[in-house]
């Protein structure tokens, strides 16, 4: 097994104490985009959960979202409640997560981000996300996704 990098084994230690039993997976080519992490995986795109830094309102949060489709800023707005959203800069996904663009896990930050996950990842037994790196990745179900973010439901297209 290729060992682990850092910022993966933190997000397994979060797997660990959620009770998640979810194997991270070391690609050996970057998965930075939806399509490159279903190619990799072998799996539909639309089975990929994103992970997306935003900013509602000027706070960084984070979005869940299927990969089989495009975020509609304004629908995601509507759907949480903000006035408005915005993509995170790379610097602010960095300071929030810890973590890279293109790795960025549902877990594993340095604070908990207010979550929430795209109504679409339910239709999919499995799902795929980033494991804190660009070439790290793990298989949840929906309901994993959930318990470990603690995120809400919504509409983002």
């Amino acid at each position: 097994m290729t060992a682990l990098p850092e910022r993966s084994r933190l997000v397994q230690q979060h797997l660990s104490e959620a009770g998640v039993a979810a194997e991270i997976v070391v690609l050996p080519d970057s998965a930075r985009t939806a399509a490159e992490a279903a190619a990799a995986i072998g799996c539909s795109v639309a089975a990929i959960a994103n992970s997306l830094v935003l900013l509602a309102d000027g706070e960084p949060v984070l979005a869940m979202t299927s990969g089989g489709h495009r975020v509609d800023l304004a629908t995601l707005a509507r759907s949480i409640g903000a006035v408005d959203v915005v993509m995170a800069p790379a610097a602010v996904v960095r300071e929030a997560t810890g973590q890279a663009i293109g790795g960025v896990a549902p877990v594993g930050h340095p604070a908990r981000l207010r979550t929430y996950i795209d109504e679409a990842l339910g239709a999919h037994d499995e799902l795929w996300a980033a494991a804190g790196h660009p070439h790290t990745v793990m298989a949840l179900t929906f309901e994993d996704l959930q318990t470990l973010t603690g995120g809400e439901v919504v509409a983002v297209a």
